[in-house]
């Protein structure tokens, strides 16, 4: 009989397909950097949850064997009891916290969310049901998530980090479910692949790894699928069940939203469309121009003092000046990621802005809000970021509403509308080439064991990265322009 554990069960709850592919075909799971960055901050707060409680005692045996015998010995202490490892007929669980109370044990689930999520419920009903089925008191459940109103006092201090939610009688429905979960899930593996259709629970409370399996590529797909309709909604699946899979073949009377059918004639017409308003506006901004673009870092553990989890810390900038003559100079600025860098990112940034010229992004919201959050935590230097904030000039909605490529397949993302404009800048070439990788190269700066040799090629990754988002803006509004 194949073992069970609590991941196993909630594998089965989200698609009985998942969990036997998982165990009997692993080698089809396709993991994303998303998935893999999310098991890795788990593994982070699990560690800053434990740290927080005295003379706990962690099991931490690969053995299973050994892992149920310290426990037992764990119990005896008094002392809280860190991965508590459990087993009832063939079904394993480590408990994140055991906590002692007078009356038995309080079981906490730390989970690195900002709020309970419907699948933590059933996560701790399994905890709690193979815990009291292994003799274990339990008198309390409760999820603790990461509180987002923590400020991070500094010098390791976590207190106040984690909100403990008390669940037990929440739970207390699901607890008399488990052993269904289990029978089901037993059945699932002593047989046959089952046959589950692709559907919402494919990507709820996870993506699912077999994807990319169950639902493999069409074997023809159309070059303009309908579902690269902009907000389509339902729209793209009424289609495909109306027999239409390339947006070209969609009557013009199915499509009613001014956008829909704006990228539905420019794709049937294979020409770009570019209105004259885009190069009136642009032109009609004063010199100096200055093109910014910020990268940014999410801490689910707050690392610097007055910051908050998941808050976008920033940690680089680039700048291309324009000037009347049209000659173009670039300023740049990348933290060392030996601490806190946000002061001296926005002191260089005014420096580099001066008082006055069109400050030229591409999504006004993400930039506007960084300079805010800096505002609020040095106030001194708040004046001056409001005022770049007002001289901010968006190119997002200015493409939104003049400009369309069939190549750009529905989409108004810088990424996108590059290449349609300057191939010649594309990212593919570059080590760093999108928002994602560049977090993950700022942490790995981060990281005390990067090599200096390391910590210098990511540097020159980062910095040519950031550079071709500003490049990339110039060339754009150039193209507006009619240069």
């Amino acid at each position: 009989m194949i073992g069970l554990s609590k991941s196993r069960i909630i594998v089965w709850r989200q698609c009985p397909k998942r969990l036997w592919l998982q165990i009997n075909q692993p080698e089809l799971a396709v993991w994303d950097d998303a998935q893999n960055t999310r098991l890795e901050a788990g593994h982070t707060v699990g560690e800053v949850a434990r740290s927080l409680w005295a003379d706990g005692v962690l099991i931490d045996s690969d053995s299973l064997t050994e892992a149920l015998a310290e426990t037992r010995v764990a119990l005896t202490t008094g002392n809280p009891v860190f991965e508590a490892t459990f087993q009832h007929e063939g079904v394993l669980i480590r408990a994140d916290l055991l906590l002692p109370e007078e009356d038995g044990y309080r079981l906490a689930e730390v989970k690195s969310s900002t709020s309970v999520k419907p699948y933590h419920l059933a996560d701790a009903a399994i905890q709690a049901w193979v815990s009291r089925q292994d003799g274990i008191t339990i008198c309390g459940v409760e999820i603790a998530h990461i509180d987002s109103s923590f400020v991070y006092p500094g010098k390791e201090d976590y207190r106040g980090l984690f909100k403990y939610v008390d669940v037990t009688d929440v739970i207390a429905p699901l607890e008399a479910e488990v052993p269904e979960w289990i029978a089901g899930a037993r059945v699932t593996l002593a047989g046959g692949l089952p046959e589950c259709a692709v559907g919402d629970h494919c990507h709820e409370p996870f993506e699912c790894p077999f994807l990319s399996h169950c639902s493999p590529v069409e074997a023809n797909p159309p070059e303009f699928p309908v579902e690269l309709l902009p907000y389509g909604g339902g729209l793209p699946a009424e289609l495909r069940a109306e027999g239409y899979a390339d947006l070209r073949d969609v009557p013009s009377d199915r499509l009613s939203h001014p956008k829909h059918l704006r990228v539905w004639q420019v794709t049937k017409s294979g020409q770009p469309e570019l209105l004259p308003e885009a190069g009136e506006t642009l032109r009609a901004l004063p010199f100096p121009r200055y093109y910014l673009d910020f990268e940014t870092y999410q801490f689910v553990i707050p690392q610097w003092v007055g910051t908050r989890p998941y808050a976008q810390q920033t940690f680089q900038w680039s700048c291309h000046i324009e000037d009347a003559e049209r000659r173009l100079t670039h300023t740049e600025f990348l933290a060392d990621g030996r601490g806190d860098p946000r002061r001296e990112f926005a002191v260089r940034m005014l420096d580099a802005l001066g008082d006055f010229g069109p400050v030229i992004v591409y999504n006004a919201g993400f930039e506007c809000g960084r300079m805010r959050e800096l505002g609020r935590d040095f106030p001194d230097l708040a004046p001056a970021l409001e005022a770049v904030i007002a001289r901010v000039f968006d190119l997002l909605p200015l493409a939104r509403t003049n400009y369309y490529h069939p190549d750009m397949q529905g989409s108004w993302s810088i990424k996108a509308v590059l290449p349609t404009i300057a191939p010649d800048l594309a990212y593919d070439n570059l080590e760093v080439a999108h928002g994602g990788m560049a977090q993950d190269a700022f942490a790995e700066i981060m990281h005390p064991d990067t090599t200096a040799e390391r910590r210098q090629q990511l540097r020159k990754a980062l910095l040519e990265y950031c550079e071709r988002d500003t490049l990339a803006m110039v060339r754009i509004a150039h193209y507006f322009e009619g240069i």
